[in-house]
């Protein structure tokens, strides 16, 4: 599984891939996280507003700071 984490780096961002790892541990699972910071790349998903999650290249959220037992229901459905 492959998460990407598209932003600039503001809070929001940081906040989400800080989620992100605690979802993952909290349900045994492993992941690569990777952060988009270039703004041509996060243009590619087609989404507005930052932050964007992503899994296996298809955008799950933009624009919220996603707690993590959202991302737990995301990465294990």
């Amino acid at each position: 599984m492959v998460i990407k984490i598209l932003g600039t780096g503001c809070p929001k961002c940081r906040k989400l891939e800080a989620n992100a790892k605690e979802a993952l541990k909290e349900v045994g699972l492993y992941a690569t996280i990777e952060k988009v910071t270039d703004l041509e790349d996060i243009m590619k998903y087609n989404i507005v507003i930052t932050p964007g999650f992503v899994v296996n290249e298809e955008v799950k959220s933009s624009g919220k700071l996603l707690s993590v037992e959202q991302i737990k229901k995301i990465i294990t459905s």
